[in-house]
């Protein structure tokens, strides 16, 4: 019988090995650009998903897309951040890219402050990275971040990546020139590092960040691709002010996706159910669609006869209790009924919570109902919901 024996094996031209050999006990290492399950280290990355609708002015919240928050500061009109559509004909959309996140720039006919920003960002929780497999620590381990991003202005664009427990560090990092209305697919690979430190809990471990523009206030002399402790007077160098100053200009983003090792893999499809549920680790929206009517929870008559408290069962455990609770902002989009429907008079309130349920007071005045007795909660109207909000 034959045998070979390699320390690993490299294609021609290429730099690094496609396998490497472990010499003392025979297992390998491969770089592997094919589909690997639960790779993805970032939620929604294929922006599937988006709960609390499409389109959104806000901000500093998360407004369409989940798992994306987005803000802006001292624009002279609000940009609108959206779910939107790939086009067909492109590489991503052959790639099975159907959806993206876009930003569009308002009309900033002031020019660019050195206040201004129009920014958005993923957060991670710190335990996701921590039991990820990536040796942080390590400056001979790598995680590695790759996506399709367009810009309708010709450009280059910075972008960061922050460690928040302990001493934040902040890795700042760069799309490259950018031409026009082209998609194009970033990847940077990160080294661990010793100052790096991501605590095994649900909170905020890692966020990460792109500037579409941010002012001098924010910039200044920063070194690209490497760790240091994080200025919020300098988190990337002085960007370039043309997209920002362009009326109406673009920019779209799909397939981001996170991974330990120091090679960019196919991106990780997953389908909209998982995406789904993942991201209702986050929010969860109780909606009537197109219908009306949709049952909620069933409770029962409070105490000064008026309010009715009724229990409802998250579909999925939240990462910690829901902070808030949002609502259409008209009392009649809401009902109770026992043995006749009374619309609500006014919104519903989050009475109490926790990570698997709430309790939600629906408000009904002179409805003649006894202490006690049982109640069932509705959504009333078409395109009514309540909407529990968990996120960093």
């Amino acid at each position: 019988m034959s045998e070979l024996k390699v320390n690993s094996i490299k294609g021609v031209g290429a730099s690094t090995a496609a396998i490497t050999v472990n010499n003392s006990d025979g297992t390998c290492t491969a770089n592997i650009t094919n589909n690997l399950s639960n790779r993805n280290l970032i939620i929604n990355g294929a922006m599937q998903v988006a709960q609390r609708g499409t389109s959104s002015l806000g901000s500093d919240e998360y407004g369409s897309v989940d798992r994306i928050y987005h803000g802006y500061n001292n624009v002279d009109e609000s940009p609108t951040f959206s779910q939107a559509d790939v086009a067909s004909g492109t590489t991503p959309y052959t790639l099975g890219f159907r959806k993206c996140f876009k930003v569009t720039n308002g009309d900033q006919s002031s020019g660019a402050g050195t206040s201004d920003k129009i920014e958005f960002r993923q957060r991670l929780e710190a335990q996701n990275i921590a039991n990820s497999g990536w040796n942080y620590k390590s400056s001979s381990s790598f995680i590695t971040l790759s996506f399709w991003v367009k810009s309708s202005v010709a450009q280059n664009f910075y972008f960061y990546m922050l460690a928040n427990d302990g001493t934040q560090q902040n890795f700042p990092m760069e799309t490259g020139s950018l031409s026009q209305d082209t998609w194009t697919k970033v990847t940077k690979t990160i080294p661990g590092n010793s100052n790096v430190q991501f605590d095994n809990d649900v909170n905020e471990g890692m966020t990460i960040v792109w500037d579409l523009f941010r002012g001098t206030d924010q910039t200044g002399s920063v070194s690209l691709n490497t760790w240091a402790a994080f200025s919020g007077s300098a988190r990337t160098p002085d960007q370039t002010q043309t997209w920002y100053t362009t009326d109406n200009a673009t920019f779209e983003i799909t397939g981001i996706q996170l991974e330990v090792g120091s090679v960019a893999t196919d991106f990780e499809h997953r389908s909209y159910h998982d995406e789904l549920l993942r991201c209702m680790r986050y929010t969860q929206k109780i909606d009537t669609g197109s219908n009306t009517y949709r049952y909620v929870g069933m409770g029962n008559v409070d105490n000064d006869g008026d309010n009715n408290v009724v229990l409802i069962s998250f579909k999925e455990p939240f990462r910690i209790t829901p902070s808030s609770m949002s609502t259409t902002g008209s009392a009649s989009d809401y009902a109770v009924r026992r043995d006749t429907t009374k619309t609500c008079t006014s919104v519903p309130t989050m009475s109490s919570a926790s990570p698997h349920y709430c309790a939600v007071t629906f408000t009904s005045t002179g409805h003649g109902w006894s202490t006690g007795q049982a109640v069932f909660g509705f959504l009333k109207t078409s395109g009514s919901y309540l909407i529990f909000n968990a996120d960093f």
